[in-house]
């Protein structure tokens, strides 16, 4: 059932052809409203872009990707996609990423580096309702549609072509409702963005999950 969690782990990303789920976090921004990129904000002594990496491979993903663009950025465990026109907002880093999946790649998550809440159990589930058979999974949160989102193959191309501005693959997913499968994530994670100082402090203070 897509709203049960499949435990974390390696080879818990294996599509049905054998090649296993990529992941692919988008991290390209300047962070404009928190003053700095967000990538390299520091949560608990580790930088987003590490938290977001450490996440999607606990769920099994591989290969793991990190779109980068106005801060350079290093990372173990993952390859690094430069983004040069980052400037032109989400869509840009999303189409780049999803032109750097190997090929043969049966399905990625895309994911965002601010949004820590996010964990390896919520990227789990959405594998776990591809796993079982759907094309498009869409994590929900008190029934609203956030992230993170897993595209099978066959739908990389139109998610990309849709991917304009700041909308990453939202027109997309609006415009094919019916190959939208909601994936529940209450309780397991939250999608809430840290765009500012305040979001980070406030972030901090929540209980571990």
């Amino acid at each position: 059932m897509a709203g049960e969690a499949a435990p974390p782990g390696r080879g818990r990303a294996a599509g049905a052809g054998g090649g296993r789920v990529a992941g692919l976090l988008l991290a390209a921004g300047a962070g404009r409203r928190f003053g700095r990129p967000k990538a390299l904000l520091e949560l608990g002594g580790e930088r987003l872009v590490d938290r977001g990496v450490r996440t999607l491979r606990d769920a099994g993903c591989a290969p793991v990707l990190v779109v980068s663009g106005a801060a350079p950025v290093e990372v173990a465990g993952a390859v690094v996609v430069p983004n040069p026109e980052w400037r032109e907002g989400m869509g840009s880093s999303l189409r780049a990423g999803l032109a750097a999946l190997p090929p043969g790649c049966p399905a990625v998550v895309v994911a965002l580096v601010d949004q820590p809440g996010v964990t390896a159990a919520a990227v789990a589930r959405l594998i776990g309702a591809y796993t079982g058979g759907a094309r498009i999974a869409v994590a929900t949160y008190g029934g609203a549609p956030r992230n993170p989102v897993l595209l099978a193959a066959e739908h990389v191309a139109a998610a990309a072509e849709s991917a304009v501005g700041d909308r990453g693959a939202r027109a997309f997913l609006r415009s094919r409702p019916d190959l939208v499968t909601p994936v529940p994530c209450d309780g397991v994670a939250v999608p809430d963005d840290i765009d500012t100082p305040d979001d980070l402090e406030s972030f901090t203070r929540r209980p571990p999950r």
